[in-house]
């Protein structure tokens, strides 16, 4: 359990060591360039973060002084890793519930079950509810359920890390702005997907090329490469 609450640098510093410890772990434990750009990146972040390097070690050692981050030796470049588990008071799947408020802002169990998948798999809804109702009645709760605001069909949730959650803005003109930014996340992703895609299929028929050149010149026909 935290002393006090944390700034919104510290909750997207530790938030973002959580992430990258799954999803990049040959880079975790990050250093601080890796860090801050992690901190800083536009996509899947509400919301989006223009923070210096400088900034970021405010919130490291901020951080580390409520054990909620280390500071890794042995290495020529200083690298950091986070203590959330034990630091917080709660298992893994709450970390993992809690990194995605963190970084992108209120959602619903449904979103949160689809954005945690690489940092832990719910097996169903009922699970990610339970966790969370878990979270929301601790001492001090660590999670709230919003009320729901015109044309929500479901209640989202927001973490309580830095502290309370004004209720007034749970709807209306925040609610757009949120849902247009996971939109906007939604399609740089996509975009990037598709230029993975667009670069291997170049990659694959460049190498077709190849070995039909090759081929050609060794007096091969098809039936021989087969």
């Amino acid at each position: 359990m935290t002393a006090r609450t944390l700034t919104p640098t510290e909750a997207r510093v530790l938030a973002v060591l959580v992430e990258k410890q799954h999803t990049v772990p040959d880079s975790y434990p990050l250093s601080l360039n890796a860090l801050t750009l992690g901190c800083n990146q536009k996509t899947a972040r509400e919301p989006v973060m223009q923070l210096s390097e400088a900034e970021v070690l405010q919130g490291i050692n901020g951080l580390k002084e409520l054990s909620l981050v280390n500071e890794v030796s042995g290495s020529r470049v200083v690298r950091f890793e986070h203590n959330a588990a034990r630091g917080l008071g709660v298992p893994s799947q709450s970390v993992a519930l809690l990194t995605m408020l963190m970084l992108r802002g209120p959602q619903t169990s449904a979103e949160l079950r689809l954005h945690t998948e690489r940092l832990h798999r719910f097996a169903d809804l009922s699970s990610v509810d339970g966790f969370l109702d878990e979270l929301s009645t601790k001492t001090p709760a660590r999670v709230v359920r919003l009320p729901k605001g015109p044309g929500e069909r479901e209640a989202r949730w927001a973490h309580l890390l830095c502290g309370e959650v004004a209720m007034t803005t749970a709807s209306g003109p925040s609610q757009a702005l949120s849902s247009g930014s996971e939109a906007a996340a939604w399609a740089d992703e996509l975009a990037a997907l598709k230029a993975e895609q667009q670069r291997q299929a170049e990659e694959l028929a460049s190498l077709r090329a190849l070995v039909e050149r090759l081929s050609h010149e060794l007096g091969l026909k098809g039936d021989d490469l087969a």
